[in-house]
C-alpha cells in the first residue's frame, strides 16, 4: 500500500487541501475545532509529511549534511556538538554521515546530500580527498570544510597543527625530556604538520634535545602498542624519555602496552603526550596529556559560516579560520611550575594551557 498523502488527510477530515496545508504549516489560521479534526485524521492514517518534496517545492531545506572522517574519534563528535548548538538555534537539522576515511564513502555521501537538496554541507574530510569539494562548489552547493586546508572558494575552520606540535614538544622539553620520539602516520597531513612543529621546538634547543621520528600505518591504539614494543626493546642509552604521539589513540596504545610490559614507568621513564583531547584517553590508568583542538568551538564556527552564506549569499565572503590549540596537562607527562600556574610570568611553554579536566 502507498503511504497516505495530504489528499487522503483532507478526505478523511472533510476539509480542503489548503486547510490541511495550513494545519501543517500555519496552524494559527485554522479554528481549533477544524485543527483537531485534521490532526485526528493525520493520527488515524499515520500520515508523515514528505520533507524532501516540501523543500523542493519551497526551494529551501531545513537540513544540513555533515560528513565526518571517523565517528569512533570523539574529536569529530565534538565538531557535531558545536555545530548542533548553532543549527538548533536556527531551526535547522543535521544529518550525519561517517566516511570511515574512505574516498568512495565520502563521495557517496556528498552525492546523496546533493541529490537530497540539503541547504549546505559541513565536511571534515581526509586532506587528500578534498578534490571532491570543487565539483560541488561549481554546482552551487554550499560547503564548509573542517579540520583541513580548503580548496579555493570554500570557507574552512581548523586548528594550527604546527603550533600544536610545537607546544606539545616544548611541554616535554620543559619537563626535562632530552631524547624525544615523534610517532605518527605521514599519510595524515595534520600529523605531518604536528611533526613540523615538533622539529621547530627541538631545533630551538641548539642540539640539547634530539628527535627520532617513527612512522606508523595509522593513529590507532594498535599502532601505539607497536611503538611501545619498539621503545621497550631499546637499550637505556637509546631509549627516548619523551614521546609525542600524532593522536590520542596512538598515545593511549603506548601507555596501555607500556604499563602491561612493566619495564618502564610513565612519566618517570617515558613521558607521553597525545593530540586531540579524545575522550577515549581520559580514562587511561595514567591520564594522558594532550593538545585540545577546541572541537566544539570549531563546529560552532563552521555552522555559523554556512548560516551566513545561506542568509546573505551575495554579501558572504569566504574565509579561513585557524584556531589556537590548547595544552591539557595530565599525569602522563612531568609538570613544570609555569604550567601548574598558567597566570604566572609569561613564557612560550605556558602560552596555551587549559585547566585540567
Amino acid at each position: 500500500m502507498r503511504p497516505p498523502n495530504v489528499a487522503d488527510v483532507a478526505r478523511a477530515a472533510g476539509v480542503s487541501l489548503g486547510t490541511v496545508s495550513n494545519v501543517l504549516n500555519n496552524p494559527d489560521k485554522v479554528t481549533p475545532a477544524t485543527r483537531r479534526r485534521v490532526e485526528a485524521a493525520i493520527a488515524s492514517l499515520g500520515f508523515v509529511r514528505n520533507g524532501a518534496a516540501r523543500s523542493l517545492a519551497a526551494g529551501t531545506s531545513r537540513t544540513l549534511g555533515f560528513v565526518l572522517t571517523d565517528l569512533t574519534n570523539t574529536f569529530f563528535l565534538d565538531l557535531v556538538r558545536g555545530a548542533e548548538e548553532v543549527t538548533k538555534a536556527a531551526d535547522l537539522n543535521i544529518l550525519l554521515a561517517n566516511s570511515d576515511s574512505r574516498a568512495d564513502k565520502q563521495r557517496s555521501y556528498l552525492d546523496l546530500f546533493e541529490e537530497e537538496r540539503v541547504a549546505g554541507i559541513l565536511l571534515a574530510p581526509r586532506q587528500d580527498l578534498l578534490e571532491q569539494v570543487a565539483p560541488l562548489r561549481a554546482r552551487g552547493v554550499r560547503v564548509v570544510v573542517l579540520n583541513a586546508d580548503p580548496p579555493d572558494g570554500a570557507c574552512s575552520v581548523q586548528t594550527d597543527n604546527v603550533r600544536g606540535g610545537y607546544l606539545a614538544t616544548q611541554h616535554l622539553i620543559a619537563g626535562g625530556c632530552r631524547r624525544l620520539m615523534f610517532a605518527g602516520a605521514p599519510r595524515f597531513p595534520a600529523v605531518v604538520d604536528r611533526l613540523e612543529g615538533a622539529k621547530k621546538a627541538v631545533d630551538e634547543t641548539a642540539g640539547a634535545v634530539t628527535l627520532e621520528v617513527v612512522t606508523t600505518d595509522g593513529v590507532t591504539a594498535t599502532d601505539g602498542h607497536r611503538i611501545a614494543a619498539l621503545v621497550d626493546e631499546l637499550p637505556d642509552e637509546a631509549r627516548p624519555d619523551g614521546l609525542i604521539a600524532g593522536a590520542d589513540l596512538l598515545a593511549l596504545g603506548v601507555v596501555q602496552s607500556t604499563l602491561v610490559r612493566g619495564r618502564l614507568r610513565i612519566p618517570e621513564d617515558l613521558a607521553v603526550i597525545g593530540y586531540d583531547n579524545n575522550r577515549e584517553a581520559w580514562s587511561s590508568l595514567v591520564p594522558i596529556t594532550t593538545m585540545d583542538q577546541a572541537g566544539e568551538e570549531m563546529g560552532r564556527v563552521a555552522a555559523t559560516m554556512i548560516l551566513e552564506e545561506l542568509r546573505t549569499p551575495r554579501q558572504h565572503k569566504h574565509r579561513r579560520v585557524v584556531m589556537e590549540p590548547v595544552l591539557v596537562p595530565k599525569a602522563s607527562t612531568r609538570r613544570t611550575g609555569r604550567e601548574q600556574h598558567p597566570h604566572a610570568a609569561s613564557g612560550p611553554v605556558s602560552s596555551a594551557v587549559a585547566p585540567e579536566g
